[in-house]
């Protein structure tokens, strides 16, 4: 963590006369004294963003959203909070409650290239035998091109004949998925239902553990 923070310090000396906004980002593993520290390292350097890495690497999904909570009252409110490297759909709706605004994941296209797709029914592991024979469009709620023109058996027929178009059908589909994920948590919190929203997710994904 110490590390990390000289690196800061050295990053933002070096990128004082560019117009890139730098983030510092925060980090001490799973130790909120460490988060905390680390914090306030960042903020004395005066970044115009804050970064929250080294989650999402093998430590239990519940511990990082309770180092999130404990987090989110000390982060600064007029900056950015940008979330590295995660996640599911349940750990982004439960990050935005506890302030964060931005992030970055292969979780969508990784997952697709290996027919694992998101839908607003949950999880549908296209290579599976039951949807050989499966109409279907992937899913019924979407409106993406894949959904009105494709079947579920189709899908399946792609990813398991090997064929490249399932790599790029599927990865399509996941990015719709997430960008109308997100468009509808920016909804939620100008409603103020955002927890309306987690709770419908958590219903559809289950539970962090």
């Amino acid at each position: 963590m110490l590390r990390s923070m000289r690196w800061a310090k050295r990053s933002k000396t070096a990128l004082r006369e560019s117009e890139q906004a730098l983030f510092g980002i925060v980090q001490g593993s799973v130790f909120p004294n460490l988060r905390r520290i680390s914090l306030g390292e960042i903020e004395s350097i005066g970044f115009p963003g804050v970064a929250l890495g080294g989650f999402s690497v093998g430590e239990p999904k519940l511990l990082m959203h309770e180092l999130l909570t404990d987090l989110s009252t000390l982060l600064p409110a007029e900056k950015p909070h940008y979330l590295m490297g995660v996640g599911t759909p349940v750990d982004i709706v439960l990050a935005v409650e506890n302030g964060i605004d931005m992030f970055d994941c292969v979780l969508p296209t990784r997952n697709a290239r290996n027919g694992f797709l998101y839908t607003w029914n949950g999880v549908i592991r296209i290579k599976n035998a039951r949807f050989k024979n499966d109409e279907r469009p992937l899913d019924e709620a979407c409106g993406c091109p894949v959904c009105q023109r494709h079947s579920r058996a189709y899908l399946r027929h792609l990813f398991n004949a090997g064929e490249i178009l399932s790599s790029i059908l599927n990865t399509y589909h996941n990015l719709f998925f997430y960008f109308e994920l997100m468009e509808k948590i920016r909804e939620a919190v100008r409603r103020g239902e955002l927890r309306t929203l987690s709770h419908q997710l958590v219903e559809i994904y289950g539970p962090v553990s």
